[in-house]
């Protein structure tokens, strides 16, 4: 079944530190497309009308995409692989202009969260801190929520899941490392098993959609 060779080649790619969630939704939609119309390889038409079948040109070049990723990897041990071909949908977009906040900006972000309810609880604390990293030190948001107690050393924060999954030192200044210990004097006295930096009132790692 093609759904093998899915879940083979998703592996392999792992195993060298792809993570693939949006190749995985999209390749497992259509082996299972493609096992149904009785395919046990990659078959171009039957990878372009699957793919035709998403809501927007976007979303069609993405899964037409995948598949072509999977079908060259497979096809270098078996050449009953076919490759669709690309330019078969126009998935090109225009980015969105970066907004840059000015410092006033900044302070002005993290004062109106500093005022969040309820009150006496760590959720002013928290965002204010937050948005106070972020500007300190460019992290991406995603790596400021993954932090852990662990990560914050002597030399700087350590991150341990950055975009393709290295390790890096971030150096702070002391001003931002003075705010973040006086946070984590806060954090430290909610009693929970969880040791990310960052947590909701339902002390549980912030989610990245929430904040």
């Amino acid at each position: 079944m093609l759904r093998d060779h899915v879940d083979s080649y998703l592996k392999i790619r792992r195993a060298a530190g792809f993570k693939l969630r949006d190749d995985e939704h999209h390749l497992q939609s259509f082996s299972r497309y493609a096992d149904a119309r009785g395919d046990t390889h990659v078959i171009a038409n039957t990878a372009i009308t699957w793919a035709a079948q998403a809501s927007s040109e976007a979303q069609r070049a993405n899964r037409l995409s995948a598949v072509i990723r999977f079908a060259r990897f497979s096809r270098a041990t078996d050449p009953q692989h076919e490759v669709p071909p690309q330019g078969v949908f126009c998935g090109q977009r225009q980015r969105p202009t970066p907004y840059l906040f000015s410092d006033e900006q900044v302070r002005a972000l993290m004062s109106r969260a500093a005022n969040l309810g309820p009150a006496g609880s760590l959720r002013p604390h928290t965002y204010s801190t937050l948005i106070g990293l972020l500007a300190a030190t460019g992290l991406r948001i995603s790596e400021a929520l993954g932090l852990c107690f662990e990560d914050i050393t002597a030399d700087g924060l350590m991150i341990r899941e950055t975009k393709f999954r290295k390790k890096r030192l971030v150096p702070i200044h002391p001003t931002t490392r003075t705010a973040l210990e006086h946070y984590l004097a806060k954090r430290r006295q909610i009693a929970v098993c969880d040791d990310h930096v960052f947590i909701s009132q339902r002390r549980r790692p912030l989610a990245y959609i929430t904040v």
